[in-house]
């Protein structure tokens, strides 16, 4: 039996108003099944008479036109107090009879398309006539007053408002009104932040007093980092630029992994390289115009680690390269897209997950970490390096390929976590440390991958990158007498002086870059 709230909230008048006016026949359907009188606007109102449906123009009902070039047509205190009153209070039902307004059982209404208009036009005035008014200022009365207004926001809840509707003979419960005032403020809140972004950009106040943020759910995931965490993934876009193609179900840490592969892919030159990733640090990186020894050289840095990892390539995907890829155990293959056979072959295994990347934007504007209360907000480090970022400051010079390698090397270096060394060989990494609060530890390490998986050569010409400076001269001392003939790190040292003379003496080349690159 519908409790005493449900028999007092019978719906007998609804306000329609809608930019998305998709499947609104389906509603339309019911009300007049249930006898609910609808009062509408503009579009919506052809649209529902185009159906072959009654309503009342909201001027009409008012007895006030529209002005302002239709700025101003539903902000008017019958809709509002018609909305917002409470059904048991008698001093409400005597203003409401006083004033001629009825009460409104039922608010449709979504909102100019302001979020689908930045993406069309950069034209301002276009973008400020789009941001609605009225259409958010229904929603929230009716939020507002949930505990007898009904409210929808969305062709999404229609099917459910439907079945709720007929379960309480032309009512709804509390329970789902409820529901729908927390999806309205949700859904109010979201379209605010677009603009507030959106205006934050044009005044280019990226940190403002008051901040925002905006998402979409994609994808409630099994669980964070570990079972006992819970986890999902929004997006500010309705859905993610990247696409699974097969495989089992993504989980927090693939993509965190994902797009750790791919904030290096991304530096690569276009429609080359290979990069190998596991627990979100970079184990192989190589750029190859032969993409198969590409694979192969990412791979040989450090197999072992590539074991279970991530691969994203900075190409399209073929049968050879995926032959090549299927001869590992790999938990994510991204590509930029893949031809048939490679897909073919490679959905053999079906816990693979296979990732198309090749819509993916190029623009990663914000980092953001939360620590108890607070958030951590910077700007991406993305910047692009040229050689005017570097100066060579050792007496020995390199030649353009040399400089070429050793730029590679720090653009590899500034994604591996802090403290960072890079050993590279002929654009392929062959050595990486990471993570460790002594620089020393990590030119140990990253020289200790080198030996274990690589065959060095007298004539073989090993590259160094460090993410920051080299405070003592030991960290530089350790890379030459394991082979390193040439260094690129940040200056800013008070030994900068020490190290270019330390470098000198040992004839090895140095490059200091002007700028830091930790990654914590």
């Amino acid at each position: 039996m519908a409790d005493k709230q449900n028999m007092i909230n019978k719906i007998k008048k609804a306000i329609i108003s809608l930019s998305d006016k998709s499947d609104i026949k389906l509603v339309l359907n019911t009300l007049e099944k249930y006898k609910v009188n609808v009062i509408s606007s503009g579009g919506t109102s052809k649209e529902i008479k185009k159906l072959g449906f009654k309503c009342t123009e909201v001027s009409e009902y008012t007895n006030t036109d529209e002005i302002l070039d239709g700025r101003v047509k539903t902000l008017h205190p019958k809709l509002y107090a018609g909305i917002l009153n409470k059904r048991e209070s008698k001093s409400h039902k005597k203003e409401l009879r006083k004033n001629n307004y009825d009460e409104i059982d039922l608010v449709i209404v979504n909102f100019y398309p302001f979020e689908a208009k930045l993406k069309n036009t950069k034209n301002h005035n276009k973008l400020i006539e789009n941001i609605d008014i009225g259409g958010p200022s229904l929603v929230r009365a009716a939020a507002k007053n949930y505990k007898y207004t009904t409210v929808l926001t969305s062709p999404h809840q229609y099917k459910e408002f439907i079945l709720n509707i007929k379960k309480n003979k032309g009512s709804t419960s509390l329970e789902f009104r409820k529901k729908l005032s927390q999806e309205a403020f949700n859904f109010t809140a979201y379209y605010d932040s677009v603009i507030s972004e959106y205006l934050n950009s044009e005044n280019k106040d990226f940190f403002p007093i008051k901040k925002t943020f905006h998402g979409n759910l994609v994808e409630v995931l099994r669980y964070g980092e570990n079972p006992h965490q819970q986890s999902a993934i929004y997006s500010k876009q309705n859905n993610l630029d990247i696409s699974k193609l097969s495989g089992k179900k993504l989980s927090y840490n693939n993509y965190n992994d994902i797009y750790a592969a791919l904030n290096i892919s991304q530096t690569l030159p276009k429609n080359t390289g290979t990069v190998i990733v596991k627990h979100a640090s970079p184990c192989g990186v190589s750029v190859n115009d032969d993409k198969i020894e590409s694979f192969k050289e990412a791979l040989a840095c450090d197999p072992i680690s590539a074991f279970g990892g991530i691969v994203s390539c900075n190409f399209k995907i073929n049968k050879k390269i995926a032959l090549e890829l299927n001869k590992i155990f790999l938990e994510v293959i991204i590509g930029l897209g893949f031809d048939k056979e490679s897909l073919k072959l490679l959905r053999k295994k079906k816990n693979l997950r296979l990732i198309d990347a090749s819509k993916l934007g190029k623009q990663n504007l914000n980092n953001i970490t939360s620590h108890f209360d607070s958030l951590l907000l910077q700007s991406t480090d993305d910047k692009i390096f040229t050689k005017n970022n570097f100066k060579v400051v050792s007496k020995i010079k390199p030649s353009k390929k040399i400089m070429d390698d050793l730029i590679f090397a720090f653009n590899i270096c500034r994604n591996v976590k802090s403290n960072a060394i890079v050993l590279t060989k002929n654009s392929s990494t062959i050595g990486i440390g990471s993570g460790q609060p002594s620089r020393l530890d990590s030119c140990k390490i990253a020289i200790n991958k080198m030996q274990k998986f690589q065959k060095i050569s007298e004539n073989d010409i090993i590259l160094g990158a460090s993410d920051a400076f080299f405070p003592f001269v030991d960290g530089i001392e350790i890379l030459v007498q394991n082979g390193v003939s040439a260094i690129i790190q940040p200056s800013g040292s008070i030994r900068d002086k020490e190290i270019i003379k330390f470098a000198d003496k040992l004839g090895v080349i140095l490059v200091f870059s002007k700028t830091r690159h930790f990654k914590h």
